[in-house]
């Protein structure tokens, strides 16, 4: 049984939904890990961060940390705009396995975002890491 190729409609439509879900990703790895890590940060203190370079931003001004922030935003946004427009010129049938996963990297994106806040609100409700 082979694979059914992706049209170019049914690939705009997928990449639409993969801005909607790259979103998601991005806003839980770097808006709400920001919020739930100064949080916890204020907390328990920036030696509890178990990330290094978050750990480094933490002891720099708001300005910075929310820079570094936005910068690593616009670096993904523009990597992920490459990434799929690679895959519009991707020739079928591969263009239905590049999209697999792409849709497999997202979940994994994702998850480890649900995965760092559900840490991050462990530490200020528990006092401790979930890890």
């Amino acid at each position: 049984m082979t694979a059914k190729p992706l049209d170019s409609t049914a690939i705009n439509s997928r990449i639409e939904e993969y801005w909607d879900w790259i979103t998601v990703a991005l806003f839980l790895l770097l808006t709400v890990d920001l919020l739930t890590t100064l949080a916890a940060a204020r907390l328990v203190g920036t030696g509890a961060e178990s990330n290094p370079l978050m750990r480094w931003l933490l002891g720099r001004s708001l300005a910075v940390v929310v820079g570094a922030h936005l910068l690593v935003a616009v670096v993904v946004a523009v990597g992920f705009r490459l990434l799929v427009e690679r895959l519009r010129r991707t020739p079928p049938p591969a263009n239905r396995y590049f999209a697999a996963l792409i849709e497999v990297w997202l979940g994994v994106l994702v998850a480890a975002g649900l995965l760092v806040f559900a840490n991050n609100l462990a530490v200020i409700v528990l006092g401790e890491s979930l890890l």
